[in-house]
């Protein structure tokens, strides 16, 4: 039988497990925070004196962490490419069946993108109110992110793009726990907690693809490490590397920001080689038996990645000047 065919057959096979992931790691809308909840009340009283506040409180805080901040947000904001192209995976049908229900899988990502899209909005708003960016140049470069798209090299194959958001997820929820710990340094307080509620989201989506990792290990080892081993050695792409200013080319941007990221310690190197030892753990890879030589071979490279990858980063000098983006002005508000 032919690979996608075998991934095919192990997607229908957990689909009827996709409900009761839904129920443990998504929220219904009812219950769910919404961006409202965390920013000043526009149409009571105190909402223009919560607006100065936010606009006092951003005074204190650097350059760098503005630039991380807008790229943070612009790739939440690119969520119109996730949900296609998490739509476009093999085993996830978008057609509803005769009784009118969505496929699992499709609930599934969909379910994801409402609860993601509050991310985006949410940072949105509180930099507009904060008077410290260039909204329009942020702007298009969300507008650029979206049109270009990305290519995180894993095609539709299920296996790898669980593997991607994963490790992706972690790192996002990495991230934004990061700039909040900063932001509440500051005295930031609103900024602080609504950094770490959106974390919280990031925790628990990470927390539902790597069980569904986990489940494919449990049908298909072999081929699922095979994936594993794909991803990591080609190495996980961020879904902002395209990233790009108005009037310029894509690669510089990113490279900037994660610069950015480093200097701040918001997003490391050593936090994506972390992210690596902490999937490796949950998935047991040096437990796994039974597989072939070619996946046994595939699990030795992956334990042994995370030191390998260590000596590397020990090498690596992170340039301390900072670069002037368009988004953010360097003296102050705007």
């Amino acid at each position: 039988m032919a690979l996608e065919n075998i991934r095919l057959e192990v997607m229908k096979t957990i689909e009827s497990k996709v409900d009761g992931f839904i129920d443990e790691y998504l929220i219904p809308v009812d219950d769910i925070w919404q961006p409202t909840d965390l920013l000043p009340n526009l149409q009571g009283e105190e909402g223009l004196e919560h607006v100065k506040q936010i606009r006092e409180e951003a005074k204190e805080l650097g350059y760098d962490f503005w630039v991380v901040l807008v790229a943070d947000m612009v790739t939440e904001e690119a969520l119109p490419t996730y949900e296609s192209w998490l739509m476009d995976v093999e085993g996830v049908d978008q057609q509803r069946r005769a009784d009118g229900e969505q496929n699992p899988w499709s609930k599934w990502v969909r379910h994801w993108t409402g609860e993601e899209n509050r991310h985006g909005d949410t940072l949105n708003k509180y930099l507009y109110l904060s008077g410290r960016v260039n909204m329009r140049e942020i702007e298009k470069t969300t507008q650029h992110l979206i049109n270009d798209g990305f290519d995180i090299g894993t095609g539709r194959d299920p296996y790898k793009n669980f593997v991607y958001t994963s490790f992706q997820e972690l790192a996002t929820n990495i991230s934004h726990k990061r700039v909040g710990q900063l932001a509440k340094k500051k005295g930031n307080k609103m900024l602080g907690k609504m950094c770490n509620i959106i974390a919280g989201d990031e925790m628990r989506h990470y927390m539902a693809y790597r069980e569904f990792v986990k489940t494919i290990f449990e049908h298909d080892p072999s081929e699922m490490m095979l994936a594993f081993h794909d991803m990591m050695k080609k190495k996980i792409v961020m879904p902002a590397q395209f990233l790009r200013e108005s009037g310029e080319g894509i690669a510089q941007a990113f490279e900037n920001f994660s610069n950015a990221a480093q200097r701040l310690g918001v997003y490391t190197t050593y936090d994506y080689i972390e992210i690596l030892k902490k999937l490796n753990a949950y998935w047991e890879i040096d437990k796994m038996r039974a597989l072939t030589d070619e996946a046994e071979k595939a699990r030795d490279y992956l334990m042994k990645l995370p030191d390998r990858m260590t000596r590397v980063a020990d090498r690596i000098a992170i340039p301390k000047d900072e670069y002037q983006f368009k988004w953010v002005e360097p003296n102050g508000i705007i």
